[in-house]
């Protein structure tokens, strides 16, 4: 166990802590809650950093650094389920095919071979954690907002409204989109690989 590998497991740990501040309807739990996200994706970034710099890569961690990836986003994902903000059926294909692919890719892995990530892999990654940051300012604004028509009713009190559904539909298209295309583009891509594994 190392320090790059705890601070992979330490992204695992923080995914639940995310999970169970976002959704207190209080602003600053919520901005608490936005923190530990960000602390928990800046661990992305600095566990393969130190892997590289000490010379520390490990099977453990190039098995559980997107396994930890996958778990962070997707609970955000899940906790906008919850808050009415997603809706369940796109955050359900997006979670499946996020945890397939990782598991195709670590039994991949296991066995020396290499599924190698694609450039529109890549764009997925981005537009998932652009969505999760947009949704994450309007989660953190919304127990400001008091509804004008329902004085003294907080906002995140009232029901989701016809134009916000839409607003949190649109932001999640792109995701969505990028995150079944380059599923299918990974399974058949690595058709021979798959054969591999399962012969």
């Amino acid at each position: 166990m190392n320090f790059p590998n705890i601070l992979t497991l330490s992204r695992i740990a923080l995914s639940p802590v995310f999970m169970v501040l976002i959704l207190f309807e209080n602003f600053y739990v919520r901005v608490a809650a936005t923190a530990v996200f960000i602390i928990a994706a800046l661990t992305d970034i600095a566990d393969g950093y130190f892997a590289r710099k000490l010379g520390q890569p490990s099977g453990f961690g190039r098995f559980m650094d997107p396994l930890a990836d996958k778990i962070l986003v997707s609970t955000a994902f899940l906790s906008f389920v919850s808050l009415g903000y997603a809706r369940g059926w796109m955050v359900i294909i997006i979670v499946v095919r996020e945890f397939l692919i990782t598991g195709l890719r670590s039994m991949a892995a296991y066995k020396g071979m290499v599924i190698s990530s694609s450039v529109t892999a890549r764009w997925k990654t981005v537009s998932q954690m652009l969505a999760i940051s947009v949704i994450l300012l309007y989660a953190n604004l919304e127990p400001l907002f008091v509804s004008h028509s329902n004085p003294g009713i907080p906002h995140w009190a009232l029901p989701i409204t016809g134009w916000q559904c839409t607003l949190f539909d649109a932001i999640l298209l792109v995701p969505l989109i990028l995150t079944v295309w380059t599923g299918v583009d990974y399974l058949i891509k690595s058709g021979g690989i798959l054969k591999g594994l399962l012969g």
